[in-house]
Order: structure tokens, then C-alpha cells, then sequence
């Protein structure tokens, strides 16, 4: 039996100009970077209150990455998708679908393309009622 989720690794054409998007849009903090025994140029990168990295590697010898659309994505919570919006904007940047809120009012969704077609998906959870709050 596995015991824990330690990281998932996406291939990319462009590794620097990847990392600049998630360190810069998205916070994510470099842990390391190096170069594996055959050659792939790996950078290791998390969210400040995740355990688990994201390997982004630079490999062009296994040919160049498509991305198909829709093949898979990255969940990433946020506390306010309106200000995450906001942010991208400074950045020149905007979703690429929603946000998208529940009608309820408990959260609610959005996306972004990273580099290269991968897609991030934001989720605001449900905002919790501070001290003395209903």
C-alpha cells in the first residue's frame, strides 16, 4: 500500500519561463532543482500550506509536449477567487472559465492556462464565520 502523495511531475518545452508562472501567478514556492541521471532538468515547487511538490521537468529528448486541451489539471485553494482575479490582472493574465459560484454561496471555482496548456483550476471553499459569527 502507498502511504503518501509526494509529487506529481508535469514534462514541459519550457521549464523557465513555467517556473516564472508559477512562482510569480501563483505563489509557489522553488524547494530544489537539479539534473536526474539521465539528463532531466527538474525543479520541485509548492504551495506554502502543501506537503506535496510539483516536478516540473525539462526533458527534450523524449520529443516535444501538446498538451491536449481538457487532459488534466492542477487544484489550488484560494481565499478570495475575486482578488486571485485581481492579481492575475496586475499580472496581464484572466481566467480562462468562471469563476463559477455556488449558488448557495458556499465557494465556488475558476481557471487559468498555465504555460504550455496545462490548466489550473482555483477553489474558494466556503467562507467561515469568524468569532461570533452564525
Amino acid at each position: 500500500m502507498v502511504r503518501k502523495l509526494l509529487h506529481t511531475r508535469y514534462r514541459l518545452n519550457d521549464l523557465e519561463r513555467s517556473v516564472k508562472f508559477y512562482k510569480d501567478v501563483l505563489g509557489l514556492q522553488e524547494i530544489r532543482r537539479h539534473k536526474s541521471p539521465r539528463g532531466s532538468e527538474l525543479v520541485f515547487l509548492k504551495a506554502p500550506e502543501s506537503e506535496e511538490t510539483i516536478e516540473l521537468c525539462h526533458f527534450p529528448n523524449s520529443g516535444p509536449v501538446h498538451v491536449q486541451p481538457d487532459l488534466t489539471h492542477l487544484a489550488f485553494e484560494v481565499d478570495s477567487l475575486e482578488a486571485f482575479g485581481q492579481h492575475l490582472a496586475r499580472h496581464g493574465l484572466k481566467y480562462s472559465d468562471g469563476p463559477t459560484m455556488k449558488p448557495d454561496g458556499s465557494g465556488g471555482f475558476a481557471f487559468i492556462d498555465a504555460p504550455e496548456g496545462y490548466e489550473i483550476e482555483l477553489i474558494q471553499r466556503a467562507q467561515q464565520p469568524g468569532p461570533g459569527g452564525h
